[in-house]
C-alpha cells in the first residue's frame, strides 16, 4: 500500500498546494505580458473601453458582435493606464482567478485529489495563457462559466435542490432572524435599571448559514448563467447545453430508470423558475443580441469549418504551441486521449457526471457546427469554457491511476508537454506589429502626405501607436473611412475606385497601411489603384501588416 498516496496529509496539505498552484498560474500569466504590442482585436478592445458607457453601447451594435460586460470592466479599468501589459493585466487576473474556481469545482464532482489535478492542468494550459494575456473577454468568459458550472455542480450534488422550493430557505432565514426572544420584545418593570431590553435587536434568532446554502447555489447559478451570456454572445450554448442535460436527466429519473439517479435532478419547477430568472436578468440585452446575431449571419469573417480544422481546434484546446521539432506529437495526443477515456472511467458509477461533462463540452462545440452550416461559427477562443469540463476529465483520468508513481508520472509528462509549449509561445508567438510600423511611418512622415488603410478598422491599433508621435497627418481609409458605412469590415469593391482615385490625386505622396486584404481586398484593388495613380517607393513588411509609400520618382 506504500504506492498510494497519504490521504489525510495530502488533505491537510491541499490549500497550500491550491495556493502554490494559483500563485504559478498567475505568474506564467503576468509572464512577458507586455512585451508583444497589441494587435487589431486588443487595439479595438481598447478603444471600445475609451468610449463613455452610454456611447459605448451604441458602437456596440452598430460596429460590433459582442456583449459589453468585458468592455464596461475594461472601461474601469483603463483608469490604471492604456500601455500593453496593463490593459492585459485584467484578463490575467481573472484568468488566475478561474484556477482556485476550478478546484472547488474539481472537488465537488470528484474529491480534493481531483479538484488539485484540475487545477493543476488549467494553471499550466498553454491556450489559458495565451488567452490571459489579451485584451479581449475569453479569461472572463472562462471565469463566468465556470462559476456558473461550479454552483450548477453544488445544485446536483445537494439532495435539497430536489426537495426545497427556490426561496424557501432565505424566506425561512429571515423569517427567524425577525423573532426576538419574548423576554426582550418589551421593557422590564425596573427597565430604568435592567437595560437589557435595549439590546433586543441585537438578540434576534439566527440559523447557521450552511442552512441557505441551496438557495445561495441557486442564486449563484443564475447570477453568473447571466454573466456568462453577457461574456460573450456565443455562450447561448451554456445554458441550452445546461437545459438539454437537466431535461434529460429529469425524464431518464421520472420515466425510464428503475432506481434512484445520482445526482437527483433539481425539480423541474425550481429548474423553469432559475431559467426565468437568467432570461429576466438576460433580457435587456436580447433585442441587441438579435441585432448582432442578424449582422453576423448576414455576413462574418469565420472560414467554414472542415474535418482538419475541428481537428486543429480540438488540438488548440488541448496544447495550441507544441514545438514542430518534436517527431512524437502523435504519441501525445494520444496520452491526452488515454487520460480522457480514464476520467471517463473513474466516473463510470456516476452516469450523470459523465452526462454533465460530456454534454457541457459537446453540446456547445456541435452546436457552433451546426450554426456554421448556414453561417460560420466554428472557433476556438469562443469554445475556450468548454476546456473546463474537458480539463476536469483529464484530471480524473490522473487520478484514476491512484499509485503514486503514475500519477506522478502522468503530471510530468502533462508539465513537460505543457512546459515546452509555453516556451514556445513566449520566444516564437507573435501578435500584429502596430507599434513597429507607426513607429516606422512615423519617422519618415511628411505633414502634406496621406496615411490609407485599406482595412478601415485597422487604423484603430495603427493610431493607438502613432498618437505618441504628435504628427499631423490627414487620414483616411478604402473604400470608405473609419464606420462610415455603419460596419466594422467594409469590402473594396471596383465600384469604390473612382472615389480613391479622386482622393489620391489630392496627395503627392500616400502610405499606404496594408492589413487583412485577404478579406477585405483579396482582389487587390486598392493597390492596382495606387499604382495606377502613383509609383511604388517604399515597402516595408511587418508581422501582419505592410507599410507601402507611393509618391512621383
Amino acid at each position: 500500500m506504500s504506492g498510494h498516496w497519504p490521504e489525510n496529509k495530502l488533505k491537510r496539505a491541499a490549500p497550500y498546494l491550491l495556493l502554490a498552484i494559483t500563485a504559478a498560474g498567475g505568474l506564467l500569466r503576468l509572464y512577458q505580458i507586455g512585451s508583444k504590442g497589441l494587435w487589431l482585436d486588443e487595439a479595438f478592445s481598447v478603444w471600445m473601453g475609451w468610449q463613455p458607457l452610454g456611447q459605448m453601447f451604441g458602437w456596440l451594435l452598430k460596429i460590433d458582435q459582442h456583449p459589453p460586460l468585458y468592455y464596461s470592466l475594461l472601461h474601469v479599468w483603463l483608469a490604471l493606464g492604456d500601455d500593453a501589459a496593463t490593459v492585459r493585466t485584467l484578463s490575467a487576473i481573472l484568468s488566475t482567478l478561474t484556477i482556485p474556481i476550478m478546484y472547488l469545482l474539481g472537488k465537488q464532482v470528484g474529491g480534493f485529489r481531483l479538484g488539485l489535478l484540475a487545477a493543476l492542468i488549467l494553471a499550466l494550459a498553454p491556450f489559458h495563457v495565451r488567452f490571459a494575456q489579451e485584451t479581449r473577454m475569453y479569461a472572463l468568459l472562462t471565469l463566468n462559466a465556470s462559476l456558473a458550472m461550479l454552483f450548477l455542480a453544488r445544485l446536483l450534488t445537494d439532495p435539497r435542490a430536489a426537495t426545497d422550493p427556490i426561496g424557501s430557505q432565505f424566506s425561512r432565514f429571515v423569517r427567524t432572524w425577525r423573532q426576538v426572544p419574548r423576554t426582550a420584545t418589551k421593557p422590564p418593570p425596573d427597565f430604568r435599571t435592567d437595560l437589557r431590553w435595549l439590546t433586543a435587536p441585537t438578540q434576534r434568532r439566527r440559523l447557521p448559514l450552511r442552512t441557505i446554502t441551496t438557495d445561495l447555489a441557486w442564486l449563484g447559478y443564475i447570477i453568473f448563467t447571466t454573466a456568462t451570456l453577457l461574456s460573450h454572445n456565443t455562450a447561448i450554448f451554456f445554458p441550452l447545453a445546461t437545459n438539454l442535460f437537466i431535461l434529460t436527466l429529469t425524464a431518464l429519473h421520472h420515466f425510464i430508470s428503475p432506481t434512484p439517479l445520482h445526482p437527483l435532478p433539481p425539480t423541474l419547477k425550481n429548474w423553469l423558475i432559475a431559467q426565468g430568472g437568467i432570461f429576466l436578468l438576460w433580457s435587456p440585452w436580447l433585442a441587441a443580441f438579435i441585432i448582432q446575431s442578424s449582422g453576423v449571419y448576414q455576413e462574418f469573417w469565420i472560414p467554414a469549418p472542415t474535418p482538419e480544422r475541428v481537428v486543429w481546434t480540438l488540438k488548440n484546446l488541448l496544447n495550441p504551441f507544441l514545438p514542430e521539432q518534436i517527431t512524437w506529437t502523435n504519441l501525445i495526443w494520444g496520452l491526452y486521449g488515454l487520460l480522457a477515456l480514464l476520467g471517463l472511467w473513474r466516473f463510470r458509477r456516476r452516469p450523470a457526471i459523465i452526462g454533465l461533462l460530456l454534454t457541457l463540452f459537446l453540446a456547445p462545440a456541435i452546436g457552433e457546427l451546426l450554426v456554421s452550416l448556414r453561417r460560420p461559427l466554428f472557433y476556438d477562443r469562443t469554445l475556450i469554457w468548454i476546456t473546463i469540463p474537458l480539463y476536469l476529465l483529464l484530471a480524473a483520468g490522473v487520478n484514476q491511476l491512484r499509485y503514486r508513481v503514475l500519477v506522478l508520472g502522468a503530471v510530468l509528462m502533462l508539465v513537460t508537454v505543457n512546459g515546452l509549449s509555453l516556451r514556445e509561445y513566449y520566444t516564437n508567438f507573435e501578435k500584429e506589429q502596430w507599434d513597429d510600423a507607426a513607429q516606422y511611418v512615423a519617422g519618415r512622415v511628411e505633414s502634406e502626405d496621406l496615411i490609407l488603410f485599406n482595412a478601415t478598422w485597422v487604423q484603430i491599433p495603427f493610431d493607438f501607436y502613432f498618437r505618441f508621435h504628435n504628427k499631423n497627418v490627414a487620414e483616411h481609409g478604402a473604400p470608405v473611412d473609419l464606420f462610415d458605412r455603419g460596419i466594422l469590415e467594409p469590402k473594396m469593391t471596383r465600384a469604390d475606385v473612382p472615389r480613391l482615385q479622386s482622393l489620391l490625386r489630392q496627395y503627392e505622396r500616400v502610405w499606404l497601411v496594408y492589413s487583412h486584404n485577404w478579406y477585405t481586398d483579396p482582389e487587390s484593388i486598392v493597390v492596382n489603384a495606387l499604382s495606377s495613380e502613383l509609383t511604388l517607393l517604399d515597402r516595408q513588411r511587418f508581422y501582419g501588416l505592410e507599410i507601402h509609400l507611393y509618391g512621383t520618382p
